[in-house]
């Protein structure tokens, strides 16, 4: 169960949970946005100390309004799952996103990017992964001697916080895989993919049903020839006893 974390009377007109801007620009970059999201969701769904989410403004600092942004997803590690309108970071006991990822669309121009970056690289976001479906880029960057830097190698890049590993082949360019090797997908694949596998075993179910009928019917049969080569030999043993009391031969 999530916790609720205590909002002010004077947050949401200091701090507004929207910023106006829309979560994607297409549909590429939301379903893109979706992947990581539900993937992340997934991955921490039965650890109640860390906190996932998706196009949520992250306000840094205290009566500083205009330090925000939003992460297309986001993961903090120590504070609880629970509804929130946005990320107030002094209200979470300080502590900041740990990883970020951003979906550029067309629609982001490159000081939006550097900016951003600034903003992550600032305020100790340990690990930031950006990735551009359009040109089919990934890159990634990591924390080290206190500023983030880029990871130069990404394909088959593992995440050290979150233990995922990163693949830039394929026709999308680009595959996200859980830890167990299985991939990321939108809520919809996800869905199929558990309908799948719920269908799998109903049929597994319903074949040892099938199993255990035919198994079955097959001793009812075989008792039933038991019985009767039984019945055979008595009927037979009473057929020599009537013989031998009229002193007939019998040969066995």
């Amino acid at each position: 169960m999530g916790t609720t974390i205590a909002r002010q009377p004077e947050d949401l007109l200091l701090y507004p949970d929207d910023d106006g801007e829309p979560m994607s620009d297409n549909t590429i970059q939301f379903r893109w946005i979706q992947t990581i999201v539900a993937g992340l969701q997934v991955l921490f769904r039965d650890r109640a100390d860390v906190f996932v989410a998706g196009n949520l403004l992250w306000y840094a600092r205290e009566g500083a309004s205009d330090e925000r942004v939003a992460p297309d997803a986001m993961v903090v590690f120590g504070r609880p799952k629970g509804e929130r309108g946005s990320y107030m970071q002094w209200r979470e006991g300080g502590v900041a996103p740990q990883v970020v990822f951003e979906v550029r669309s067309p629609g982001n121009d490159d000081e939006e990017m550097r900016r951003k970056f600034r903003f992550y690289d600032d305020r100790g976001v340990e690990e930031y992964y950006l990735f551009d479906p359009h040109a089919k880029r990934f890159q990634g960057w990591v924390r080290r001697d206190g500023r983030l830097v880029e990871v130069e190698e990404v394909r088959g890049w593992v995440s050290p916080s979150l233990g995922i590993r990163f693949e830039t082949r394929g026709p999308e360019g680009l595959t996200i895989h859980h830890p167990d090797g299985s991939p990321f997908g939108t809520p919809v694949e996800e869905w199929e993919e558990k309908l799948k596998e719920r269908r799998g075993k109903l049929e597994e179910r319903r074949r040892k049903v099938a199993e255990r009928k035919r198994a079955e019917a097959a001793e009812t049969r075989a008792e039933a020839e038991r019985e009767r080569a039984e019945a055979e030999r008595e009927r037979a043993e009473r057929f020599k006893a009537r013989l031998r009391e009229l002193g007939e031969s019998v040969d066995d």
